[in-house]
């Protein structure tokens, strides 16, 4: 199956000749929650503004659902729902009429059943004949997505959604988004909250200084840049590691009462066995051992911060 949304070499130079995007190429498939990483000024919004429409680009190629961009505006554009990252809601208009002007806008027939069903899965329908002004940010928020559902879109950019919204509010916004995918939208997240696409995504992207530095399922992206780290605690205080044991790269905590161990999980001989032998052999004995997996956001710092 063709991807929903296809890239090739696409570049953006503005006029004081920032070079914004650098020879992107990037394929997001149909049904899945693509999240794109990116520290501040790394293009992610550059890019979706661009696919969008929003923003001209200076070369390069964007096909929606196999269709040009440049050639058919009009009919990519209306496969594609954008919520920004600032609210741009018309704060005395009630929700329902702002959601169906949105639909309008597209040229699409009016579809209560639609609207209606957007604003349940929202649970935005007891708000319905609320003028916008009166809602929380985060119902708000909710407002702009309800709007760029209501054309019926394919393919769905949310560019930070969760900015500004409490914690709780952040965990339903997950919820809606899985929802979303359910529905059978394909989706694009731009966050800085990394926890939000380790929980969310089925494919990472992480761009930096304006190019696509990696792009991995989630899973492999873990095991091909992640690490483990070995801990074992001590069955009493350890003044320092025995020099028979400066092959390997072990860590003494302040306390003295645990030894940690690094390793790469994605290597058949990771060591941990030898590791343990050569501890033994030193009479250094343990009451207990357990193991952790890099997170994401360790691996984004790494990804970014690497020549």
């Amino acid at each position: 199956m063709p991807p929903i949304l296809s890239i090739r070499n696409l570049n953006k130079t503005y006029a004081d000749k920032f070079h914004a995007l650098k020879n992107v190429s990037l394929d997001i498939h149909k049904g899945e929650i693509f999240a794109l990483l990116g520290p501040n000024g790394a293009g992610k919004t550059t890019l979706i503004s661009t696919v969008c429409g929003i923003v001209t680009p200076t070369n390069g190629q964007i096909l929606v659902n196999g269709q040009d961009i440049n050639k058919n505006y009009r009919a990519t554009r209306a496969m594609i729902g954008l919520v920004p990252q600032e609210l741009c809601v018309e704060s005395f208009e009630p929700v329902l009429d702002t959601v169906r002007f949105s639909r309008g806008l597209f040229g699409m027939r009016p579809n209560r059943a639609h609207i209606e069903n957007i604003l349940k899965k929202l649970t935005l329908w007891e708000k319905r004949h609320n003028r916008i002004m009166t809602l929380s940010g985060g119902m708000k928020r909710r407002v702009m997505i309800a709007k760029a559902l209501s054309h019926e879109p394919q393919l769905l950019f949310l560019d930070e959604p969760t900015a500004g919204v409490d914690v709780e509010l952040r965990k339903d916004m997950w919820h809606q988004v899985k929802e979303l995918k359910d529905m059978g939208v394909t989706i694009i997240l731009t966050t800085h909250y990394i926890d939000e696409a380790e929980e969310m995504a089925d494919r990472i992207g992480v761009i930096h200084k304006g190019e696509i530095i990696v792009t991995e399922n989630k899973r492999d992206l873990m095991l091909k840049f992640g690490s483990k780290h070995l801990t074992l605690d001590l069955n009493g205080p350890l003044h320092k590691i025995p020099d028979q044991l400066s092959d390997w790269d072990l860590t003494l905590n302040g306390e003295q009462t645990r030894i940690s161990y690094t390793y790469d999980s994605s290597k058949e001989d990771n060591g941990i066995s030898r590791l343990l032998n050569d501890l033994s052999a030193a009479g250094i004995a343990y009451k207990d051992i357990h193991t952790d997996q890099s997170s994401l956001e360790e691996i984004f710092i790494h990804l970014v911060n690497q020549p």
